[in-house]
């Protein structure tokens, strides 16, 4: 005979499959129309009939493209063309390789002299270049024109070219495309995605497992009590299809409408606007997370450069007392030449201030004087380029340098009074806030290097004559080279704690002969074929001897919004923070410090440089003494240590309340990711904002993406995309720990839902002599898991423990779920065990009290099944949501109504009867009671942690 019509058994699957599809083909259209927008954006291209525009995702190689200022490069480019007079343009890599310099890069010097940009259409050239490859920071290739007599052949390097993903920070560059699509540098530095599935899904997949061997033994067994009498073999199957229900269908339709109830919760939270959850499938990570792994620019910090203090030794100024600097350089500039003879006896306090206020100039003289800034006139709208450049007007100037320290630095020097008007190779332009113009001659300009850590400058004021050497440079460099003092070190350290980034600024004034001396040799040093770099430090070295301390700046890279309290929160929660960048050891040490990723009273330890293996050991070897120490790494020592130390290097480092590396590779960053996934076995979080963490933040098992200034390219490779790092807090500590919690007690529900019935059907064969015949049939079978119980044990995704206030303020309840407690073997055990007993009693009571017909039996025992289900979601739910209560009734009144149509299974005239009531109540108290009175029991006397904050 057949067991039970066919269409109970394919509906609910067909159902299952239906959802999951649906829902994953709604996430891949989303995706595509993404792609669709970013690869949308419009560019200039040159062409014989003059310019056109072009869709991005329709530029080849060997168009030329014309890329305005503040655009995004569209694709790998070698450098023609500019608009810039001093023909260089500057770049913003930081989506790139993470770095807050900005960087020079120079056009093909053939193409820069041609008198249009049009006639780059008219000559006849070529490039030649190397096969794409990952290295971002070289390039080798050559230029030839070959119209010209005789061809000209110029080589090309890293300066010419112009990659995708950077942005052209001034003037109007044209380029000719040379790499596209997967042959670009940023995508060649990006890994390819993994689909993401999970922990909490593999968890509910082994727990299914389980429940599919129970299936099999349960058959074996009922078969085996029939002593494998007839054709078992078939017996077997039967029993198979009579306990399917063991294996809960419908478990992966709630699990997966529950995801998308928290997605749309998330994307519905006012406290964090603007976020996006583009991976529905993995919401309940975010409630587990135990290692997050951050960018600095752009995430942890805006990328803008503030002056934050002046200290010249006795006084320090900081930002509330600027206005005293700015009086004292209106002092001088305005004091007359010579004192009127009625004020002979000048008073001290006059003399005391004067010698001050000369001792400020002096220092914001020497910072105004001592960089690489240019200051570029725009045309507003008002005021064009040509006059704007000669009345030196302020609001068409725009600071142009490699380093946005520098700029902080005269924007600074002009909000106290003496701004940078003018600058070219060999001459810069001051103005006095009296609005004289003070011109100075460039005599020699050492820029800064990552060897020497410091940068000088020799200028002659063309009023006076006079020759002065300026410098400045980190403090560990400029202590041996200023005049003794004993101040410097303090301080240093003091503004460093703050996590300031300090400059040390000196000068020493030069006579016509000892600058003449010193220019001789200088020439000479840079002629020598042997040792040049050798003898030109030499030379320069001889000068920087005794030279007078000025003053020490402090510049501040500002951090995004509540930075602070949202990694103390993360702390709290029991999650550690490594911070990945790109940027230098110095600056990433500064906004370590300022964010408060290292806390006052931890120690650092920087990791030396190391380049082999025996550099290595000792090095690790010194780090293991140290104790509750934040650790500051390089790329490339992390290489070395990885290579040849791997595991205790990864040991010493999951010990670290804080991680910094500095220099890191795009690809290095994955692997950091990669390695502690494998070694920990714990869940990460990547967090950035830039092209170059995209990598990053698709190998952590939930990458979040900030929507930076600089683009989307990391918002758009992101599960979930947020627009400040703040609301990072909120996605983890509230929506991460429901979502979890609530997933956890759903599996767990609808598995219960599942054993209930089971075992009533193994209680209902034991007793007719192990008979594979069904107890319930048809409809009842599919309305059970659907119509009459869906609802409200759907509704558990709307519970919660605790309001969303008090996660945030106790992020420690956070630490709770990193155990796994909520779904775990033990949690699992109990379920089936209230289920075996739920089932039992229903079915043995309804045996008991079972009056003459079998119908009746069907009746009692169907509906004390549906009444202890509504009864157990009761039990279960936490906090009540109105949803939740309509839920409930509605199942009620949907199965009361049923009844009237399901006359072949159920007797309506039986069920108006009153013995039917207290028979069905009294097997529904007896399942639920005992279960009622141990919850009880369990909150008196050990009540979870939550509850202790909310009673």
């Amino acid at each position: 005979m057949r067991l039970g019509a066919l269409y109970t058994y394919w509906v609910p699957l067909g159902f299952v499959l239906a959802v999951t599809v649906i829902r994953e083909a709604a996430e891949e259209i989303r995706c595509y129309m993404r792609d669709k927008e970013v690869n949308s954006q419009i560019y200039s291209k040159l062409t014989a009939r003059g310019t056109v525009k072009v869709k991005s995702s329709n530029i080849q190689v060997g168009d030329l493209i014309i890329v305005e200022k503040n655009q995004r490069v569209p694709a790998d480019m070698i450098f023609l063309r500019t608009s810039e007079k001093n023909g260089s343009c500057f770049l913003r890599t930081d989506q790139l390789d993470g770095e807050t310099d900005w960087k020079l890069r120079l056009p093909v010097t053939c193409t820069q002299r041609l008198p249009t940009a049009s006639d780059l259409l008219q000559i006849r050239s070529y490039v030649y270049a190397e096969e794409p490859n990952i290295d971002i920071h070289n390039f080798v290739g050559t230029f030839t024109r070959e119209d010209s007599d005789p061809p000209v052949n110029e080589s090309l390097s890293i300066e010419n070219t112009l990659w995708a993903s950077t942005v052209i920070a001034s003037g109007t560059v044209v380029g000719v495309v040379l790499y596209t699509g997967r042959e670009l540098r940023s995508v060649m530095n990006t890994s390819n995605p993994r689909s993401k599935i999970g922990l909490f899904d593999l968890e509910v997949n082994c727990l299914t497992k389980i429940l599919f061997g129970a299936l099999v033994v349960v058959s074996l067994v009922m078969v085996a009590l029939q002593h494998f009498a007839g054709r078992w073999y078939l017996q077997i199957i039967r029993f198979l299809l009579l306990f399917s229900n063991i294996i809960p269908i419908s478990l992966r339709v709630n699990l997966d409408m529950g995801k998308i109830v928290y997605s749309w919760v998330i994307r519905r939270d006012s406290k964090i606007p603007g976020t996006v959850v583009r991976s529905s499938t993995i919401p309940e990570q975010l409630g587990r997370i135990s290692y997050l792994l951050t960018d600095k620019t752009g995430t942890l910090t805006q990328n803008e450069m503030v002056f934050k203090r002046l200290h010249l030794g006795t006084v320090a100024y900081g930002l509330d007392s600027m206005d005293e600097v700015q009086s004292h350089i209106f002092s001088i500039y305005t004091q007359q030449p010579q004192d009127p003879p009625a004020v002979k006896g000048l008073s001290l306090a006059t003399k005391v201030r004067r010698t001050m206020s000369s001792r400020v100039h002096e220092a914001v003289k020497a910072i105004a004087l001592c960089h690489n800034v240019t200051p570029v006139y725009e045309s507003n709208g008002v005021t064009d380029q040509a006059e704007a450049e000669r009345h030196y007007e302020d609001s068409c100037r725009v600071y142009q340098a490699s380093s946005p320290d520098e700029v902080a630095l005269v924007q600074w020097t002009e909000s106290v009074g003496l701004t940078l008007v003018g600058r070219d190779q060999s001459s810069a332009q001051l103005r006095s806030p009296g609005g004289h113009i003070l011109n100075f001659t460039i005599l020699q300009i050492f820029p800064f290097t990552y060897e020497s850590k410091r940068m000088g400058i020799i200028v002659r004021d063309e009023s006076t004559g006079e020759i002065t050497f300026y410098m400045k440079g980190a403090d560990v460099v400029m202590a041996g080279i200023v005049q003794y003092n004993d101040w410097l070190e303090e301080e240093c350290g003091n503004m460093a704690r703050e996590g300031l980034r300090v400059l040390v600024v000196a000068k020493k004034s030069l006579t016509e002969e000892q600058y003449q001396d010193f220019e001789a040799r200088y020439v000479q040093a840079k002629l020598s074929v042997h040792d040049r770099s050798l003898k030109v430090a030499t030379v320069i070295e001889s000068l920087e001897m005794e030279m007078e301390l000025l003053c020490l700046t402090g510049v501040e890279d500002q951090l995004q919004t509540d930075v602070r309290p949202t990694l103390e929160t993360l702390r709290n929660a029991g999650i550690k923070v490594w911070m990945l960048t790109g940027d230098k050891l110095e600056t990433a040490t500064c906004t370590a410090k300022n964010a408060h990723l290292v806390t006052r009273t931890q120690d650092i330890h920087i990791f030396r440089l190391v380049t082999n293996r025996g550099e290595a050991h000792l090095e690790l070897n010194a780090f293991r003494r140290k104790h509750d120490c934040a650790l500051v790494i390089s790329g490339d020592s992390l290489e070395v240590c990885l290579k040849y130390y791997e595991y205790e290097f990864m040991e010493l480092a999951c010990q670290c309340p804080a991680v910094v590396c500095c220099r890191c590779a795009p690809t290095q960053k994955a692997q950091i990711v990669r390695l502690l996934q494998e070694r920990t076995g714990k869940l990460t979080c990547a967090v950035g904002d830039g092209g170059n963490d995209v990598s990053m933040i698709q190998e952590a098992d939930c990458g979040v993406g900030v929507e930076g200034k600089e683009g989307k390219q990391a918002s758009l490779a992101a599960d979930f995309s947020i627009t400040q790092f703040k609301h990072l807090g909120r996605l983890l500590m509230v929506h991460g720990r429901n979502s979890y919690k609530r997933s956890a007690a759903l599996s767990q529900f609808v598995i219960h839902r599942s054993l209930c019935i089971s075992t009533m059907q193994a209680v209902f064969s034991s007793v007719f002599y192990f008979a594979s015949v069904p107890l319930y049939q048809g409809f009842l079978i599919i309305g059970y898991s659907t119509i009459y119980t869906m609802f409200p044990v759907f509704s558990l995704v709307l519970d919660k423990d605790v309001k969303s206030e008090v996660a945030m303020l106790y992020p420690e309840l956070y630490k709770d779920l990193l155990k796994g407690r909520p779904l775990s073997y033990k949690t699992f055990l109990i379920w089936v065990l209230i289920s075996i007993y739920q089932g039992s009693i229903i079915m043995y009571g309804a045996l008991l009290l079972f009056e003459s017909e079998f119908v009746h039996i069907v009746a009692i025992s169907f509906t004390s099944l549906i009444l202890t289900e509504l009864l157990m979601v009761a039990l279960t739910i936490q906090t009540w949501h109105w949803l939740m209560i309509v839920a409930e009734l509605l199942s009620l009144s949907c199965y009361i109504a049923s009844l009237v149509f399901l006359h072949e299974f159920i007797d309506v005239y039986f069920i108006a009867t009153l013995s039917f009531l207290w028979k069905v109540t009294v097997i529904t108290l007896v399942s639920c009671l005992p279960l009622y009175v141990l919850k009880y029991l369990r909150r008196r006397f050990s009540p979870p942690s939550y509850s202790k904050l909310t009673s």
